[in-house]
């Protein structure tokens, strides 16, 4: 019996070092199939990410030319980025020739939030807006749309008419060449730009 326990024991403890070698190799293939895996799923967010930017790449740029046009117009306009208050001026001084007007006085507030910003949904865009206060006289009514008519077609920006009323000058005698009429309009003279960074256009109007 002796002989036959000495007989197997070598060939059990090989068994034992084969099993034992077996095992850490099955966890060593098992380790590395979980990294590799790993890097799988890795490379593979890696490539979806990579397809969404050229996808998302390739819409903006198709909404780039789409819109470059309209773009390059508000922007010639005077509506993107800062307010041009000496286009407005001149644009009031050629509004007040071409009506054969009696001259204009103008107040120009500081330019501060749109608060209607909302209703226009400007989405990642701040709306500003530069109040001017306008005193004219006048000959007669038709005077005040041929003024604002004049005004917009100067293509100084885009402006809304906020409020406007007509006073008679309470003169002793009307005469064919003076006016008989004063007016006091109120515009808001807009303009849009990028939301500063950190912040949104909400952030801004409040």
């Amino acid at each position: 019996m002796k002989n036959l326990r000495d007989t197997l024991a070598l060939p059990i403890v090989l068994l034992v070092v084969v099993i034992a070698a077996a095992g850490a190799a099955i966890k060593l293939t098992d380790d590395q199939a979980r990294a590799a895996q790993s890097r799988l799923t890795a490379q593979q967010k890696q490539l979806k990410d990579a397809q969404v930017r050229v996808q998302k790449s390739g819409t903006e740029k198709e909404m780039i030319v789409r819109y470059l046009p309209d773009y390059s117009k508000l922007d010639e306009l005077g509506f993107v980025g800062e307010e041009r208050r000496i286009q407005w001026l001149d644009a009031l001084r050629n509004a007040n020739q071409k009506g054969a007007m009696f001259g204009i006085n103008y107040d120009i507030a500081a330019q501060q939030a749109f608060p209607r910003a909302a209703a226009f949904s400007p989405g990642q865009l701040s709306l500003r807006q530069s109040v001017m206060k306008l005193r004219f006289p006048m000959l007669h009514e038709d005077d005040l749309p041929n003024f604002l008519q004049n005004l917009a077609e100067q293509n100084a920006g885009v402006f809304l008419i906020e409020q406007c009323t007509v006073r008679r000058a309470g003169a002793a005698q009307v005469t064919r060449f003076q006016p008989n009429m004063n007016a006091e309009c109120q515009l808001a003279w807009l303009t849009a730009r990028p939301a500063t960074a950190g912040g949104t256009a909400a952030d801004e109007r409040q």
